[in-house]
């Protein structure tokens, strides 16, 4: 394995220079700056040389552009001269209960933010040569044991629709000329957020284990290689339309709560029967929880992308022994 591959992203300091490209420096537009994976990507980006551009929906500051996806305001002349963008935005799945309102917030969140971002780039005199959007593995819906990739057919239920619905809101981008990328993610593991944030405490007193019968496969990615896939998006041509962003190896659910367990040297055999999870998350929890998918990364690694942690062992490892 290439050495640099497994260099930790929390800083710029940890950028080893020769894996700096400082050829093809761009103007980058990222909305969801602030998140999970926001958080990583923009200082990721801006230690390559790139300049970023944080869309804000609070109150304007240097270097960023405002806009109220709600509101469907953004002023086109902010986003004039950008390279690239990548959209990253979105309502919490696991917030709260998902009720009418709830659903409803989630799906505007990302089929209006979107629509409202493509159309937008469209029109500019200006076009930027991608753009890549954040979508999810929930397309595919709940497929058992079925291996799935970027060629699976869509899947039926609430995660599976918004997901269409999100993904064709790119549309207005795509037929501008614009490459559209729709990245889509599993279950992100890292220490600072996320699910991994929420499952820590538990597993660390010894309370954790299987969801369910534990049979249903997590489809995941490093944090790390979250971020260095969608670098690799931004400058690769060849990447267009749905790509997978998973580790090659997903799981079950027992088989992650046997290696965090072990990865946390504490016990890891308490489950939590599905009536509890269904009594207590409701529809969020049965769709997040107890259904599953087991996807394949191909198109990454059909072109040659390296992960850093192929193994959830490996990304467990780094994750929750990170200083």
């Amino acid at each position: 394995m290439d050495p640099t591959l497994g260099k930790s992203l929390r800083g710029d300091s940890s950028i080893p220079e020769e894996t700096r490209d400082t050829q093809h420096v761009q103007r980058i537009l990222v909305s969801g700056a602030s998140g999970l994976v926001g958080g990583r990507l923009v200082p990721f980006l801006r230690s390559q040389g790139h300049t970023v551009l944080p869309l804000s929906r609070g109150n304007p500051h240097p270097g960023s552009v405002h806009w109220r996806p709600d509101q469907g305001v953004v002023n086109p002349e902010d986003l004039e001269g950008v390279d690239a963008a990548v959209h990253l935005a979105g309502e919490s799945l696991a917030a709260r209960r998902w009720s009418m309102e709830q659903k409803a917030a989630i799906r505007a969140s990302r089929v209006d933010s979107t629509t409202l971002l493509a159309r937008t780039l469209a029109g500019l005199r200006r076009k930027p040569r991608v753009l890549v959007c954040a979508s999810a593995i929930g397309v595919y819906g709940d497929r058992g044991e079925e291996v799935l990739d970027e060629q699976s057919s869509p899947g039926a239920g609430f995660l599976a629709s918004v997901c269409q619905a999100w993904e064709a809101a790119c549309d207005p981008a795509r037929q501008a000329g614009i490459r559209v990328v729709h990245m889509r993610m599993g279950m992100v593991l890292a220490s600072e957020g996320g699910a991994l944030k929420k499952m820590l405490l538990p597993f660390q007193l010894g309370l954790g284990g299987p969801i369910g019968q534990g049979g249903q496969y997590l489809s995941w990615a490093a944090l790390d290689d979250v971020v260095r896939a969608v670098g690799q998006t931004l400058r690769d041509p060849r990447l267009e339309g749905p790509v997978n962003l998973t580790a090659p190896h997903p799981v079950t659910s027992r088989e992650f709560a046997q290696t965090l367990g072990r990865v946390l040297r504490r016990p890891a055999v308490l489950p939590l029967p599905a009536w509890v999870v269904k009594m207590v998350f409701g529809e969020m929890g049965q769709s997040l929880l107890l259904e599953g998918q087991r996807v394949l990364p191909k198109r990454l690694t059909d072109l040659g992308f390296r992960f850093s942690f192929s193994t959830v062992e490996e990304a467990l490892n780094r994750e929750c022994r990170a200083p």
